[in-house]
């Protein structure tokens, strides 16, 4: 339509004397925020339930809406979650499989001539007499072979993903590496002889994670257990798997899962979100703790026998 020279238009009525956009005053609007009231154009409106809300109501909406979060306190992420932390421990452990495949020239038998090997593999001895702490952690990212790697990184791959999303990143790392800690002191004190490698312990530690949490929703930890009791069996029935790495780990990874789910709870932490958090941090920090005495009292013990 055309304006034929009379009507509001023409009288001082037209886009000078309309509304202007609170966030662009140069832009005139006849649109309105649902919420406020206040004048908006249409880049700076969004789609709501009824009608349209300006940005600043649907931002101030979003801080005031409680975050969803998993038993573990960990946010729900609904954007099609990514387990980056797996996914980057699996990296890291293939990155290290490389090296040392790199350095002793041969990918089945990469613990020869490797010097990364030889200065990360578990061997009590030389935590004993060298205080070579790396090992009791570096162990756990080393691997015999190809074969070795690729049954541990998908078994990583399968049981770590959920467990990620359940425990949230931060406290899923934490209990990765709680469990290898573990490992690595039941070997320490009970297989103080041999020559210890592999993230197994820390995935046994996941399948711990994993049956606690199971627990903690009430529903049934028999299918972890009944692949943690096939893991046992293969353990003590095939020579050369670490059985007390294994356990170890297991015990560690369950023990600091349920200082994060349980002890909020326990020692009646409330319902202050702030302070359920900090308490379970606080009992996962203790099991971790425990786990490095225990180290320190195996080495105290080789040193003794050792005479050192």
């Amino acid at each position: 339509m055309t304006n034929p020279g009379w009507g509001p238009a023409a009288e001082g009525g037209g886009p000078a004397s309309q509304p202007r956009c609170v966030r662009h005053p140069d832009r005139p609007t006849l649109l309105a925020c649902t919420r406020c009231g206040r004048p908006f154009c249409p880049e700076c409106l969004r789609p709501a339930s009824v009608g349209h809300q300006c940005v600043d109501c649907v931002a101030t909406a979003q801080r005031s809406t409680p975050q969803a979060r998993t038993i573990a306190g960990a946010p729900v992420r609904t954007d099609r979650p990514t387990p980056l932390v797996t996914y980057i421990l699996i990296a890291l452990n293939v990155v290290i499989f490389g090296v040392t495949a790199a350095q002793s020239g041969s990918v089945m038998n990469n613990e020869q001539a490797s010097r990364l090997f030889f200065d990360w593999a578990l061997w009590p001895p030389m935590i004993a007499a060298n205080g070579d702490y790396i090992r009791v952690v570096g162990s756990g990212f080393l691997h015999y072979g190809l074969m070795h790697l690729a049954v541990n990184m998908f078994a990583l791959w399968i049981i770590g993903r959920d467990t990620e999303l359940v425990l949230g990143r931060a406290r899923y790392l934490a209990v990765y590496a709680v469990s290898i800690i573990g490992g690595s002191a039941a070997v320490m004190f009970l297989q103080p002889d041999a020559v210890t490698v592999g993230a197994s312990g820390a995935v046994f530690g996941l399948l711990g994670a994993q049956a606690i949490i199971l627990l903690r929703l009430r529903r049934s930890p028999a299918p972890v257990l009944a692949v943690v009791a096939l893991n046992i069996f293969i353990s003590i029935t095939i020579p050369g798997i670490s059985l007390w790495g294994h356990l170890g780990g297991l015990v560690a990874g369950a023990a600091s899962t349920a200082a994060l789910l349980y002890a909020p709870q326990y020692l009646r932490a409330g319902t202050d979100r702030n302070k359920i958090v900090r308490t379970g941090w606080i009992a996962l920090a203790a099991v971790a703790v425990v786990s490095l005495v225990l180290v320190v009292l195996a080495v105290l013990r080789l040193r003794s026998q050792l005479g050192v």
